[in-house]
């Protein structure tokens, strides 16, 4: 029995790569998407033909697509990056497992020494990605860097870099592929305004969850008190943030649910108030997700496919915790039985 997927390889679906035993895709917001692709070995060809195939091997950049409803959906796309080998005597069970990451592992590779100066994160981020070959998805940024007075320096790989410039502004930076496996590169904060693009349901006639564990925890800032001298001219630099930037996802946020004052003190040398406020909105906005929720689903119980990074509505969950969350991972594992997806929501607010 096939897995209902197929791998791709320069393009073009590889009938014999496809007729895999097993298959993994991680995806976390902010973070590399990883897969892993089991296939059974045969110990009778006196070689193993699997372990020096050029498919399957150091560079091979593969895809693993989930084809739904005539569309073809891109779980991830990247290069090998290593391949775990099982060996049982008499040859049962044997397997080869080849492992990889989206292709923003490849900004990970070459470490770099660079000066960036008179201009914004975002620019900076911009002229990265451009060397990649990504369509990119660029939010602006307040902070200017100006070399007259502090310029933004770069000693790390330039994933490293983009992921430090994005967590400082409270963006989040993924790559992820359209029906055709065009790569977008995506660096920005968490789109809450949107509308929902599937719903996840349980206790109710339309039920398409196995499980759903849900938990909350408010003892977190609301707030950021952040000051600043400014050192060209010795003037103060207020960068306080009353709330976070981002609508809640839900009637109440986590300030009107708490009521009181919690603040947290940022610290950072900068130039201007934009740079501050920037970080103080980052910091809230990573604080502010206090509720989170686990569950499961598979394909053949949803119709569709969970993705990190989008809005889902989920329902059943009584009227406190029922509407719409931000899908902060999900774990595709596939096999001959199902599609299954372990999912993980968090969510600013509550109420509908």
């Amino acid at each position: 029995m096939g897995l209902g997927i197929a791998i791709v390889i320069d393009g073009t679906a590889d009938m014999e790569l496809s007729d895999a035993a097993w298959v993994e895709v991680h995806q976390r917001m902010g973070e590399t998407t990883k897969y892993r692709i089991r296939y059974d070995i045969d110990i009778d060809q006196g070689d193993f033909p699997d372990l020096i195939d050029s498919r399957l091997d150091a560079g091979s950049e593969l895809a693993v697509v989930a084809p739904i409803s005539g569309a073809n959906n891109y779980l991830v796309k990247g290069p090998v990056t290593g391949q775990r080998v099982y060996f049982q005597h008499g040859g049962g069970g044997s397997y080869l497992e080849v492992e990889g990451a989206d292709t923003s592992i490849k900004m990970a590779r070459e470490s770099q020494a660079v000066i960036w100066s008179d201009l914004t994160d975002s620019d900076a981020v911009s002229q990265i990605l451009g060397g990649y070959g990504y369509t990119a998805d660029v939010d602006s940024t307040q902070a200017g860097h100006e070399e007259d007075k502090h310029t933004l320096v770069q000693r790390a790989s330039d994933l490293d870099f983009v992921r430090r410039l994005a967590r400082r502004n409270g963006f989040l930076f993924w790559i992820d592929c359209d029906k055709a496996g065009t790569e977008t590169a995506h660096f920005r904060r968490p789109d809450l305004g949107g509308k929902s693009v599937l719903n996840l349901d349980i206790n109710i006639s339309s039920n398409n969850l196995g499980t759903l564990d849900l938990m909350w925890d408010v003892e977190r800032s609301t707030s950021v008190i952040a000051a600043q001298l400014n050192l060209n001219d010795k003037t103060s630099i207020d960068g306080a943030v009353s709330a976070s930037p981002l609508s809640p996802l839900g009637s109440q946020s986590l300030s009107d649910i708490t009521g009181d004052t919690r603040s947290a003190h940022l610290h950072a040398p900068v130039d201007d108030a934009g740079d501050l406020t920037a970080r103080g909105e980052g910091a809230l906005i990573e604080d502010a997700w206090f509720i989170r929720a686990t569950g499961q689903t598979s394909v053949n119980a949803l119709g569709d496919i969970v993705r990190a990074n989008t809005i889902v509505n989920l329902r059943g969950v009584g009227t406190r915790h029922s509407g719409n969350y931000y899908v902060a991972s999900v774990r595709h594992t596939i096999d001959p039985s199902a599609h299954h997806m372990e999912f993980e929501l968090v969510r600013n607010g509550w109420g509908n």
